[in-house]
């Protein structure tokens, strides 16, 4: 498993990939993450949910209600631009990050 505090800077950043392409909801993106690592990798509900307040906070995400005809309506969340532009950048410090830490890791 990896440690949530190693991966805490860059979940906004997984989120956001998972994104790209289409809206989705909170436990498809949190099954999706887990799947993607293999297990290794579990976001916790709080962590995600907190996550999803602060990119609509910042105006990475906005959020609606999908149009499911049974059960709890679901909310889903889209990618803005502005979320394109941060995403960029956060991967782009990715990049950067991973060369320097790598520098001291033998």
């Amino acid at each position: 498993m990896i440690s949530s505090d190693v991966i805490r800077g860059y979940t906004d950043t997984m989120i956001l990939a998972l994104l790209l392409e289409q809206p989705s909801y909170g436990y498809a993106i949190s099954r999706e993450i887990s799947e993607l690592t293999r297990g290794q990798y579990v976001m916790k509900e709080t962590t995600l949910y907190s996550a999803f307040n602060r990119l609509e906070g910042n105006g990475y995400l906005t959020s609606f209600y999908g149009t499911e005809t049974s059960g709890k309506q679901r909310t889903y969340y889209q990618i803005t631009e502005k979320g394109r532009q941060y995403y960029q950048e956060k991967k782009d410090e990715w990049a950067l990050t991973k060369i320097v830490v790598e520098k001291f890791i033998r």
